[in-house]
């Protein structure tokens, strides 16, 4: 509580401590990460990189909490952080350092394989935290059995919230110990990247096979699957290109700076040795994977030459299914339309990669591809903090869906509560506002006493700023000129319920900001809305249900099954909200795929939006050999 009293200026300077204390240790970490999870050199210290930044830039936008009109961040008391083996550096340190920015008590506990990456980054903290003569009580790193003592520490109720990094089966695994457990989950990711007929094939065979068989294929991000399209698919050179590409990479123990390609983690199994040693129906081996005869004792069975099967079909286990290892699939597409739609077609959404050189390419796949990370001429790893906030869509993402490394991600680690409004301004007025929504405000005024249309104005207003500066913009986050690092939002559906006790200018001022944000949105109250506000809501091809808890629960149970709404905002009060959510999260049996916001409802545009919108981050190489690229500038 001590901790999360003080100023967020306060915590931001511990976290600059703690930015400069891990740099100092950058070839301690690397070392700890080579020896520990095989982590080759380069990769590892740009994953030191990672976690430094994260440190600065959750350091400058923990004060941004602060300073949101209308509403005021409580912090929570207790977030659990486990994070994965596979980056044991940048992934447990931008977890254990966004809750603590947050203003969060945070226990820490690593994955197995990486308890000594984790020993050496809690000590940095630790040492940031001596500096300023707090308690290393805050972060407790606990290396415990993920087996019993696993279970009790996730589903304790003294904890307030869960970060998880891990495969949506251990998110659905948490949520079935405690199905109500607040967590922030990025999950598993099956990624693939279009290559079209007028890519520079060249750059194109080069990224690919960087992009797949970077440690060793070990990432989320990594790519599983390049589509081929039309004449690509045909080309003898691109097929030499992607086979010269893979057998020269260097695969070595990690202790060699030489070495690209690292050992797996461990021996493979499961999906991953089937992988590696079987072909589906139509699939050749066009590279072959093999175990590195020679490889030291320890690394036996550990150390494998990547390979590239094509022959791909549609539905089959190789272009649905993660594997987790150095296993590249190739499909072929008659079209961009095509290659669009086997892309999409995995219950995943977390990178997704184009190569093009034609605008009317570009265009159309911004447009209809599902992931959070996109890039366009490049690889589709290594993201970076601020650059390219990374997350994703549909199993990729479990909760709040906010972006690691964005501008939001500090928003969704605690609760908003509403703020006392100031006094009413002649200056505030609805000429100023989107027409959907000064013509539902006004249907809604012969409802509303003034007090209640001043504070949903107030909220209104708070929406169409927020929209202005942040929301409803395409921000070039970098400005590089070279590379553009874009940042946008995209409408999500959403179904919003009020409880028995929810106040009429709350239910209105959620609505709202559905509106504003221009997704699909249902409204279920238990009671029926006056008749004007129902009309424009209908205009506005917004259904209106007039129902019992049980019957909207039975509702949203049934949309889930029919792939519906994966968002539910609840308005009402405290208690009510806490009980209807409750309720949901038994029915639904925690559904990791059915995120449920439950804040106080604001004025704040800032806060209100976010359930309404997915972040999306997009990555445009905006040059050819040095040369400028203009072409995809016109585009967006």
């Amino acid at each position: 509580a001590e901790w999360g009293a003080r100023p967020a200026a306060a915590r931001s300077a511990v976290l600059q401590a703690a930015a400069r204390a891990l740099e100092a240790r950058r070839g301690e970490l690397i070392e700890v990460a080579a020896s520990e999870t095989g982590k080759v050199f380069a990769e590892a210290d740009v994953e030191v990189s990672e976690a430094v930044d994260f440190a600065d830039y959750y350091a400058a936008t923990a004060k941004e909490l602060d300073r949101v009109p209308g509403a005021v961040f409580v912090p929570a008391r207790l977030t659990v952080v486990t994070p994965p083996w596979n980056f044991p550096v940048a992934i447990p340190a931008g977890g254990v350092l966004a809750a603590l920015a947050a203003g969060s008590g945070v226990v820490f506990k690593p994955a197995p394989q990486a308890r000594r990456c984790a020993a050496v980054v809690t000590e940095a903290i630790w040492e940031a935290l001596d500096g300023a003569g707090v308690p290393r009580d805050i972060l407790a790193l606990v290396d415990v059995d993920e087996g019993d003592l696993g279970r009790q520490l996730i589903s304790h109720e003294g904890v307030d919230r869960v970060i998880l990094t891990g495969s949506w089966e251990t998110a659905a695994l948490f949520r079935s110990w405690r199905d109500d457990l607040p967590l922030l989950a990025e999950t598993s990711g099956k990624n693939a990247m279009i290559v079209m007929p007028s890519a520079d094939l060249d750059l194109a065979a080069s990224d690919v096979v960087r992009s797949a068989f970077g440690h060793a294929g070990q990432k989320c991000s990594a790519a599983s699957l390049a589509i081929l399209v039309g004449p690509v698919a045909r080309s003898e050179r691109f097929a030499r290109q992607l086979v010269d590409a893979t057998e020269s990479l260097r695969v070595g123990v990690p202790s060699d700076p030489r070495s690209e390609v690292g050992p797996v983690i461990e021996p493979p199994q499961g999906k991953l040795d089937w992988a590696l040693t079987t072909l589906e129906e139509g699939e050749h081996w066009l590279v072959a994977p093999r175990p590195v005869e020679d490889a030291p004792a320890e690394y036996a069975d550990r150390m494998w030459r990547p390979g590239i099967r094509t022959g791909v079909r549609p539905g089959s286990r190789t272009h649905l299914e993660e594997f987790f290892g150095p296993v590249l699939g190739i499909m072929h597409a008659s079209s961009l339309a095509e290659a669009i739609e086997l892309q999409n077609a995995v219950a995943y959404g977390l990178t997704a990669g184009l190569y093009t050189q034609n605008p009317a390419d570009l265009e159309r796949w911004l447009e209809e591809v599902q992931a959070g990370n996109l890039y366009v001429n490049r690889g589709i790893t290594g993201a970076i903090v601020q650059r390219q906030p990374f997350g994703g869509w549909k199993r990729s993402s479990v909760g709040a869906g906010t972006k690691a490394g964005g501008p939001n991600y500090l928003v969704g680690l605690g609760s908003w509560h509403a703020t006392a409004g100031g006094a009413p301004s002649s200056t505030l007025h609805l000429r100023g506002l989107d027409t959907r929504i000064t013509g539902l405000i006004e249907a809604a005024q012969p409802s509303l006493d003034y007090e209640g249309f001043e504070w949903l104005r107030r909220g209104a207003l708070s929406d169409a700023v927020a929209w202005d500066r942040e929301f409803g913009r395409v921000r070039d986050v970098s400005r590089l000129k070279v590379e553009r690092n874009l940042f946008r939002y995209r409408p999500v559906d959403v179904a919003v319920r009020a409880t028995s006790d929810a106040a009429w200018p709350a239910v209105l001022r959620v609505a709202i900001a559905g509106v504003r944000a221009g997704g699909r949105m249902t409204l279920s109250a238990p009671v029926g809305l006056p008749a004007g506000v129902r009309r424009v809501l209908g205009d506005l091809g917004i259904p209106v249900h007039v129902e019992t808890d049980d019957e909207w629960i039975a509702r949203v149970q049934q949309g889930r099954r029919e792939g519906g709404a994966g968002r539910v905002r609840l308005v009402g009060g405290t208690d009510a909200v806490t009980a209807l959510h409750g309720a949901l999260s038994a029915a639904t049996e925690g559904d990791p795929d059915l995120a449920v916001y439950a804040n106080e409802v604001t004025t704040a545009g800032r806060v209100e939006l976010l359930p309404f919108l997915h972040e999306q981050a997009i990555s445009i190489t905006a040059h050819r050999f040095g040369n400028p690229d203009r072409w995809s500038e016109e585009v967006i």
